[in-house]
């Protein structure tokens, strides 16, 4: 199991085929909309990783653009978003903590999975670090804009269980701190079979989240996913 860095700088493809897995039942893009009707928007996005947001948002908004610190990311996303057809996105290297975007350009700005790995990352001073990405958000929203965070609230877990006290503590400050609202949705892996399950989430998780059910046939991982959200 190589650590999140390492998966983000050079196993872009395969982390893709797990994410593909991810919210089998489309509560995403339902949760989103929920929030923020999509319709018309000018989003900006926030470690947009191999494009899943990015890939769900496209054909439902005005415009993207998307941000990821790691081009071996993007590269995999771009080839996605290119087969897909809509053709109103960009995607750009840049840090969650300085983006090269305008200020007030964006009706939504969107991060998904991306802020939490910074309580990993940098241990002593995450909530600084999380604070500016935090921010940049709130920079590049026009006024009436909305600001949208998800983040994992457990794998293999049928109700919410934050995988770490820092990711506990990163949830509970986005409410105390930034006065964002929270829901959280269930986001199901489905899985071919029960090998791919064990592959593909160990790879990730390590092997110890393998625990699955079936559902005609296929291999179930529960997974619950927070959202977070506050209009500037």
């Amino acid at each position: 199991m190589p650590d999140f860095k390492t998966i983000y700088a050079e196993h872009a493809e395969q982390y893709d085929l797990l994410v593909a897995r991810e919210d089998y039942q489309q509560n995403i893009i339902r949760a989103v909309s929920q929030i923020r009707p999509l319709g018309g928007l000018e989003v900006v996005e926030f470690g947009a990783g191999t494009g899943r947001l990015t890939y769900l948002l496209a054909p439902l908004v005005r415009s993207i653009l998307a941000f990821d610190a790691s081009r071996h990311m993007l590269d995999v996303a771009a080839a996605k978003l290119a087969r897909a057809g809509p053709a109103n996105w960009k995607l750009a290297v840049a840090d969650n903590r300085d983006l090269p975007a305008d200020d007030q350009s964006a009706d939504l700005a969107i991060a998904g999975w991306t802020f939490g790995h910074m309580t990993e990352w940098y241990a002593a001073t995450w909530r600084d670090e999380i604070g500016q990405a935090v921010r940049e958000m709130r920079r590049v929203l026009r006024p009436g804009g909305t600001a949208i965070i998800l983040e994992t609230l457990g794998t293999g877990w049928e109700t919410p269980h934050p995988p770490s006290e820092a990711l506990a503590a990163y949830y509970a400050m986005l409410e105390t701190d930034y006065g964002f609202a929270s829901t959280w949705i269930r986001t199901d892996y489905r899985f071919e079979s029960q090998a791919e399950a064990e592959e593909l989430t160990g790879f990730f998780f390590g092997a110890a989240s393998a625990t699955t059910t079936t559902e005609e046939g296929y291999a179930i991982v529960p997974e619950c996913t927070g959202i977070w959200w506050l209009t500037r």
